[in-house]
């Protein structure tokens, strides 16, 4: 298949897409947002907008003759086409709207005819060109179309653009007729909320502003207490875990659910929503990380985790840039997280993770087609952009000692230029094998001079959504901090533990987690004689120390193993038998241990997780026969 990198056409071209004529030059309308480069934000968001959406059109198909093809966005990470790439409608035509090229133009009319593949007869689209797929996307799709009409739909011709209406009034009847509180995960319903309102008031419809309202009427239903995060990420979406736990996902929470309940809160003007959700946003935002990254380590649907996101959801501009004039941390946090959308941007796609590029796996584009959308939607409100106020800092940034979210069990802990997670959670996605981090492991350690140096993954790397998760390169390594043991080549180990309990204490000096745990297979199953051990994390501005006690010595396979994030390139220097140096380029992350520390790999070689998308160096300190406790300290110079 080719690609289409460009396409040149007449004006007898542009007449055969539907187009006038006064459409092939350049014109930037009224809703444009103008005079970019105003501010050093909007200049970055532009610019990596840009360049998203030519790299997409790099990635286009030309092949006319063949039309369940042509116009389609190609993904070669995953050699497939993804059905919901006519979304990228919406960036396309806001740059062609600005920028007056017309390849911007071409590429969103072509997508669009393409998507007549993934058109269903009731008005949905599907999720790939399979009419059996999944449908509940229309409301993505639906969203996408209508905000790019709504923007820069004068930009085409009455034709084209009454086509186009004709078509998104058809998705509309489906989300209509289909969408109620539970008709899938949350997100679902929530974005649902806005879009019928949105769609309602384009079409003068109040059925479905009426439809959009009844559903906002259950918002504070699917808040937790007392930290009002949003839960239904799983099947059934309110059932609790054995702790009593209901299922919460972060990165689906601040990139899809927040944006549709604060956008129809914003259309509906409505005061005592926007207070709710004020609440709901200072929430979830606890779990940013200082470099912009959200800490989905423990979340419902962690397969999908990104570190700046989730793989398929749309980010979280939109929700926090119309409330920063109510709490200036939310503008502070997109101003964050947009700079790492940037610095994960590899040959001109969103790569799923800080390490893409190092370890030389190739971007899957669902990530840019769909974060494009909501930086569009962030461009088209130039004026909200040039009040966000960068000195604000977020509550990580600045927080000391431990919070802990009772909703979660999770906690927060901060002391000097340490932050880190620890997890007990004990809610498995669709109540199978896909755990995230529980068991009381350490699912974050992070350094303000090196960024993290520990993130959970999966338990397993699992493709619970074969259409929207990347297959794992290579061996699959957990990347969680962890006790272990191997029987008859079953794995047993502390984060498969759903009923690890966690104490904690700190006398403002040091803070020190106890977790009582027991090593346990993917069956949870409990091994004989190993469900009494013990992990001790101590923190405090200078170091971090793991701890782990055994109940029994011997020579029984027992291991603590470390998998630090470490990016292709750095030096690792073993200077003692139970010392090891990682040089990075501006600091330097010293282990030290009671005993030997060992790498699993080869000096420079790395494991990479495709949760969160990092590369590492597991070290693994084995117990001495003869002893029950092994410690290692970890320090940043």
């Amino acid at each position: 298949m080719q690609r289409r990198s460009f396409i040149y056409l007449s004006v007898t071209g542009c007449l055969s897409l539907g187009l006038s004529v006064h459409a092939c030059k350049n014109k930037t309308h009224a809703n444009a947002p103008n005079n970019l480069g105003t501010t050093a934000f909007e200049a970055l968001s532009f610019d990596l907008l840009k360049t998203w959406c030519d790299a997409l059109i790099d990635t286009q198909i030309n092949e006319p003759s063949d039309s369940t093809i042509h116009g389609a966005l190609y993904c070669e990470a995953c050699k497939k086409i993804h059905g919901r790439c006519m979304d990228a409608v919406y960036p396309f035509l806001f740059m062609a709207d600005s920028t007056g090229e017309r390849k911007y133009l071409d590429a969103a009319i072509l997508v669009m005819k393409w998507s007549e593949n993934v058109s269903m007869p009731d008005g949905s689209w599907t999720v790939i060109p399979d009419p059996k797929s999944w449908r509940g996307i229309t409301v993505f799709g639906a969203l996408a179309l209508g905000e790019a009409l709504h923007y820069h739909g004068h930009i085409l011709s009455k034709e084209l653009y009454d086509a186009w209406k004709k078509r998104l009034r058809k998705a509309s009847e489906f989300i209509h007729a289909n969408f109620t509180i539970d008709y899938s995960h949350i997100n679902y319903a929530f974005t649902a909320v806005y879009a019928l309102n949105f769609l309602g008031r384009m079409f003068d419809e109040t059925a479905y502003i009426e439809h959009s309202r009844q559903l906002a009427g259950e918002i504070p239903n699917w808040l937790t207490k007392p930290n009002m995060l949003i839960f239904g990420e799983d099947k059934p979406a309110d059932e609790v875990s054995a702790k009593g736990l209901l299922p919460v996902d972060l990165g689906y929470n601040v990139e899809e659910s927040l944006n549709g309940l604060v956008q129809y809160a914003k259309l509906e003007q409505d005061e005592e929503l926007l207070k709710l959700l004020d609440q709901s946003l200072a929430g979830h935002l606890e779990f940013m990380l200082p470099d912009g990254g959200w800490d989905n380590s423990w979340g419902t649907r962690q397969n999908k985790w990104s570190y700046w996101g989730s793989r398929t959801t749309d980010g979280c501009q939109p929700a926090f840039v119309l409330m920063a004039d109510r709490n200036p941390a939310f503008g502070k946090a997109v101003l964050l997280n947009t700079q790492l959308l940037k610095r994960c941007t590899v040959n001109g796609l969103l790569a799923g993770g800080l390490h893409y590029e190092s370890h030389n796996i190739p971007a899957c584009i669902h990530h840019t087609f769909a974060h494009a959308k909501n930086i569009a939607f962030m461009l088209n409100h130039p004026d909200i952009i040039k009040k966000l106020d960068s000195n604000i800092p977020i509550p990580r940034s600045t927080n000391d000692g431990v919070k802990h979210f009772p909703e979660l069990d999770v906690w927060l802990i901060a002391r000097g230029p340490w932050r880190a997670t620890v997890s007990s959670y004990d809610q498995i996605f669709k109540k199978k094998y896909s755990v995230a981090a529980t068991g009381g492991s350490l699912a974050i350690l992070w350094h303000e001079k090196t960024g993290p140096l520990f993130t959970a993954s999966m338990a397993e790397y699992l493709l619970v959504e074969k259409n929207n998760q990347q297959s794992q390169p290579g061996e699959d390594f957990a990347l969680m901090p962890r006790i272990e043991r191997y029987v008859n080549g079953v794995w047993y180990t502390n984060i498969q533990d759903l009923k690890a309990e966690v104490e904690q204490t700190d006398d403002n000096e040091t803070i020190q987690f106890k977790v009582k745990t027991a090593l346990t297979n993917r069956d949870k199953q409990v091994l004989k004689d190993a469900n009494s051990y013990q992990l001790t994390y101590s923190f405090d501005k200078s170091q971090v120390t793991i701890t782990a006690r055994r109940p029994l010595t011997g020579d029984n396979g027992d291991q603590l193993v470390l998998p630090i994030i470490s990016p292709s390139g750095e030096s690792i220097i073993q200077e003692s038998p139970n010392r090891v140096r990682i040089v990075k380029s501006n600091s330097q992350v010293i282990l030290e241990a009671n005993a030997a520390i060992n790498s699993k790999k080869n000096e420079g070689q790395r494991i990479f997780n495709m949760v969160p998308g990092v590369e590492a160096i597991p070290f693994i300190i084995k117990f001495p026969k003869t002893k029950k406790r092994i410690s290692c300290t970890i320090k940043v110079l």
